[in-house]
């Protein structure tokens, strides 16, 4: 994957561009960096007074939203998207984004701004002390020591975030803006930059050793896969093999189309279960997903025997965390191309190897699995479905089954409160697809204040809101625990505050009334131009 760049500037001349503030924006420009998501403070007001035209400045209310939203245009886009936050209350308030967003391999240049670079060492009103503020969660991180370095500091995060699929941080001084920018030359990052990916025939022939000697193989397929390229890559290599294939717990993105016949269903999140799931192969390699993430911690190893375990990613660090007899440290897709044409090839299973579920019985009670098997009888095959319903999350995987790439996008953090604005942001990026965002009440007031900019910029997300009254899974758990949650209910009305931020919504309490609604609604999510939320009350799912 590589990226075209223009003459740095578009300098006429050897003229240089008057100020600092004006180079980047030419960096703006120059790197399709020009939607701003932001919530600016009084330290960005020099940035941002007089913005030109054709630079778009998108406001969030809350720099959760903000950064979430950035990171869903990021994953729609697939390239970096551009984040402007207000010194420490900003970068505090998006640390939970900006963790997901490195979760999710989401690239995002994020711009700080500081106080007046001239009187930092007083400690003045609204300066910060950032370091490790965000923790690890940002791939890299600078403050330019002088105010010309800066534009080049904002393309050298350009190229981190996409090189290292996460955010990229740059923290500005409010007067450096207005500083002289400095000479092309000065600037420290490349014009272009290209990324070869690439595969070895050693470690593929090593692969398909390990492969071929396997009576009974299965592959697990991770986030990293969903591009149609690498769907395409590794449903050659299923064929190939006549396998089954797993999606990875607690994914971010689908891997594997999964209404294709040797889907196999989700692995499990837990070793106990994960073990009993693999016990019928002796060779599992996972493709673009660490060997394994899992939650709970339960005692023992991944597999009752001696079950050999593989993985290929180009993610060094999934690579090197796996527990894998061999770990391959390449571009997946390849990788896996290559291996479908070099192993031996294996009958095909006759039907499909995984069966869902039947359709719950007739309501009432409405349940949160009458709203997903309607939702997945309806939803058009391109569909985004943008998960952040935890207690149900499962269930929504069996009922709607992602049949594109980026059909179905989550939260691989764990964190509540980024479905919400990813979805807005999602939409913004890819205004040809239906989105929908399946939350849980909890979930969603964790994100509220994104529902403001999904109406303002006309973000056309169907939210469905399952309402249970509280934090289900947080219940579940403390049932496991054999004890009383110390957390009470709640019942918030969350179509009223849906409506107090411009978006409308409708709530629904039966199934006949769900059904209407979405007949009525989901023809025309393809050209929605303004978002709905729907509040559904279900009755909780039992511990």
């Amino acid at each position: 994957m590589g990226e075209a760049a223009v003459d740095r500037g578009g300098r006429a001349g050897g003229v240089g561009l008057s100020t600092v503030r004006d180079a980047a924006f030419d960096v703006f420009r120059r790197r399709d960096l020009t939607t701003l998501f932001s919530n600016p403070g009084s330290t960005e007001v020099p940035f941002l007074t007089g913005l030109p035209e054709d630079l778009d400045f998108v406001l969030g209310l809350h720099e959760g939203a903000v950064v979430s939203m950035a990171s869903g245009y990021a994953l729609a886009r697939r390239r970096p998207s551009l984040v402007l936050l207000h010194t420490t209350a900003g970068l505090g308030n998006a640390v939970n984004a900006i963790a997901t967003c490195r979760a999710n391999r989401t690239p995002v240049v994020i711009l700080v701004g500081q106080q007046d670079r001239r009187h930092i060492a007083f400690e003045p009103f609204l300066s910060g002390r950032f370091e490790g503020l965000a923790g690890d969660y940002p791939v890299w991180v600078d403050q330019p020591l002088r105010a010309q370095s800066v534009p080049g500091a904002i393309e050298r995060a350009y190229h981190e975030a996409e090189t290292r699929r996460g955010p990229a941080l740059v923290i500005v001084p409010m007067s450096d803006w207005a500083e002289e920018a400095g000479e092309p030359h000065e600037t420290a990052a490349a014009d272009r930059v290209l990324r070869a990916a690439a595969c070895d025939d050693a470690s593929v022939a090593a692969l398909a050793v390990l492969i071929d000697r396997a009576e009974r193989p299965a592959l697990v397929a991770g986030a990293r896969m969903d591009t149609d390229e690498r769907w395409d890559a590794l449903v050659a290599l299923a064929e190939r093999l006549g396998c089954a294939v797993y999606q990875e717990a607690f994914s971010g993105q689908a891997g594997f189309p999964q209404d294709h016949p040797q889907w196999a269903g989700l692995l499990p999140f837990d070793r106990t279960r994960l073990r009993d799931t693999l016990d019928p192969y002796d060779t599992v390699v996972a493709f673009g997903a660490p060997v394994f993430r899992q939650n709970p911690y339960h005692v023992g190893p991944f597999t009752h025997g001696p079950t050999t375990l593989a993985v290929v990613s180009d993610d060094a660090d999934e690579v090197h965390r796996s527990r894998a007899e061999l770990a391959v440290l390449a571009a997946p897709e390849l990788v896996a191309r290559a291996l479908a044409e070099r192993v031996r090839e294996r009958p095909r299973p006759e039907g499909r190897l995984f069966e869902p579920p039947a359709p719950p019985p007739d309501a009432p009670p409405l349940k949160a699995a009458h709203v997903l098997q309607a939702l997945g009888d309806r939803l058009a095959e391109d569909t985004v479905v943008v998960e952040e319903c935890p207690s149900n999350q499962v269930e929504l995987t069996l009922r709607i089954p992602a049949r594109r790439p980026l059909g179905f996008v989550s939260a691989a953090m764990g964190g509540l409160g980024w479905g919400l604005s990813a979805s807005a942001g999602l939409r913004l990026g890819l205004p040809e697809r239906p989105v929908v965002a399946i939350l849980g009440d909890g979930a969603t007031v964790f994100g509220v204040q994104g529902l403001w900019g999904a109406a303002r910029y006309g973000a056309g997300v169907l939210y469905v809101v399952l309402k249970n009254g509280g934090y289900r899974i947080m219940d579940q758990l403390a049932a496991r625990q054999g004890g009383a949650p110390a957390w009470p209910s709640f019942d918030v009305d969350i179509a009223a505050m849906a409506r107090g931020l411009g978006c409308d919504a409708t709530a629904i309490g039966d199934v006949a009334q769900l059904h209407a609604t979405l007949d009525d609604v989901v023809p025309g999510l393809p050209e929605r131009a303004s978002p709905l939320l729907l509040e559904i009350t279900v009755e909780p799912d039992s511990v």
